[in-house]
């Protein structure tokens, strides 16, 4: 019987076009959910628009649309990524989908039931580019140091609280019993220190008055919930929760995939949430660095945004997910910048995988090799099970240098006859070896070659990656 797999990113906001950050994310994700496809398991692999909160719908009045109209023409701009980054997500859920607003309700039916939310006045610093309230030791002179070109506002409301306080040690408790819930172990760490120094309740509702944009708070007119109350929801609606029993109880808990601003969100505030509702933590999360461009944060201000959409009409798909996964750390900020992508892939991608199917394949059109066995147990690969994505590739582009350095010393083109066939056929397992190892992570690629050297004549094809002049 096959196990069942579920794996989430976050939602990005609808507010902006899909930059290389989030492209990484969810690229991330995708090798993750096609790696344990290939090993056999039932996956679930759900990703999807947050919709509602104050920066939405100022941006949609800003632009003189209907919030509504408004998430849906940007939703359509996130749906497009599918297709450009060879994307095989099975959920896609919006946070404006009636059923998510329904789930939404009753989550909050089953904390208020748990005496886990509470009605009180109360006047705090907000950065909307966040959706967070900030203390004054997050600030930097007066500043969200994640969004500085905004300035920081001051709410003074009644709001419905979410006691988040109540689960200190719940937490901690959980965090120690599941020594590896947060992968890298520096973010596991921060977290649980961040728990440690004790935690506040917070804000989980707006007044529909000032804030209209958001789900309907039951029983309670006057007031909206908080987009990240009503946004981390999203990870159990998607799977039909509460309705569907069956399917949410078969593929949950899951492991989420988050970027290093998410981590309180997703390791602690998700995870209360969870314990107040009476459902079980998150199996794992993964948490990621950011990209920075020139060494700058990707912000519309700078003007510095990578479109990973245009990225994929120059160079092409696979070229993209490479640089995203091989050269940009999983645990750590990286850089990326227009000339170090063009030098990984005309000597990674032309120069190496490129220039070594070509090879060999013009040396296979002189003597037909034996058949090679095709082994699905070359796609498995231990450094993608500890979102290593950058080792994992290492691992493949040294078996593609190593074949590279064995055609050299066999010198094949001075060979003749049986000697020549059975060279031959060595370099060919080699290269189904590296095809199927590179399914996860460059699907089009691996297809590509598969279907070259699997049949029983193999002959040469266009340059895989033609070099960048």
């Amino acid at each position: 019987m096959a196990n069942k797999f579920y794996i989430t990113t976050t939602l990005p906001y609808v507010n902006a076009e899909p930059h290389v950050g989030f492209a990484l994310e969810i690229v991330q994700a995708d090798s993750i959910a096609r790696y344990h496809k290939l090993a056999g398991d039932t996956t679930v692999f759900n990703f999807g628009t947050d919709e509602h909160g104050l920066k939405i719908y100022r941006k949609a009045i800003e632009q003189g649309k209907d919030p509504q109209q408004y998430c849906n023409e940007y939703a359509a701009k996130f749906v497009d990524l599918k297709e450009a980054l060879n994307l095989s997500y099975t959920n896609f859920v919006r946070t404006t989908d009636t059923y998510h607003l329904k789930a939404a309700q009753e989550f909050w039916k089953r904390c208020l039931a748990n005496g886990d939310i509470y009605k009180k006045n109360y006047r705090i610093k907000y950065c909307v580019g966040c959706e967070l309230e900030k203390t004054d030791s997050e600030l930097v002179e007066g500043k969200c140091p994640i969004h500085p070109n905004l300035q920081i506002e001051l709410i003074e409301e009644e709001n419905y609280f979410f006691r988040f306080s109540k689960y200190q040690k719940t937490l901690l408790d959980f965090y120690k019993q599941h020594p590896d819930f947060v992968i890298p172990e520096s973010k596991f760490n921060e977290i649980k220190t961040f728990v440690e120094g004790g935690l506040e309740d917070f804000s989980v509702s707006r007044l529909k008055s000032k804030m209209p944009w958001g789900v309907d708070v039951p029983d309670d007119p006057e007031h909206v919930m908080f987009v990240w109350f009503d946004a981390l929801v999203n990870y159990v609606s998607t799977l039909g929760w509460p309705k569907d029993k069956k399917n949410f109880e078969d593929y949950w808990p899951g492991l989420q995939v988050a970027g290093k601003d998410n981590l309180r969100q997703q390791t602690a505030i998700w995870q209360a949430m969870l314990l107040s509702a009476g459902l079980p933590n998150s199996k794992q999360v993964f948490i990621h660095g950011f990209i920075t461009v020139n060494g700058q944060k990707i912000s519309k201000s700078l003007g510095n945004v990578v479109d990973p959409l245009e990225l994929v009409k120059k160079y092409g798909t696979d070229a993209v997910r490479y640089y995203l996964l091989a050269k940009i750390h999983p645990y750590e900020d990286s850089d990326f910048t227009i000339d170090k992508f063009e030098d990984a892939f005309n000597s990674d991608l032309a120069n190496g995988l490129g220039n070594l199917i070509a090879r060999v394949a013009k040396l296979c059109e002189r003597t037909s090799p034996q058949r090679s066995t095709l082994n699905a147990q070359y796609a498995k690969n231990k450094f993608i099970e500890e979102f290593r994505f950058d080792e994992a590739l290492k691992e493949i582009w040294t078996w593609i240098s190593e074949l590279d350095q064995q055609i050299e010393k066999d010198k094949p083109w001075k060979l003749e006859g049986n000697d020549l066939r059975k060279v031959l056929a060595g370099y060919r397992e080699s290269i189904l070896k590296i095809a199927v190892a590179l399914q996860p992570f460059l699907p089009k690629t691996s297809e590509k070659i598969l279907a070259q050297f699997k049949g029983p004549e193999i002959r040469s094809g266009a340059p895989l990656f033609p070099r960048i002049k």
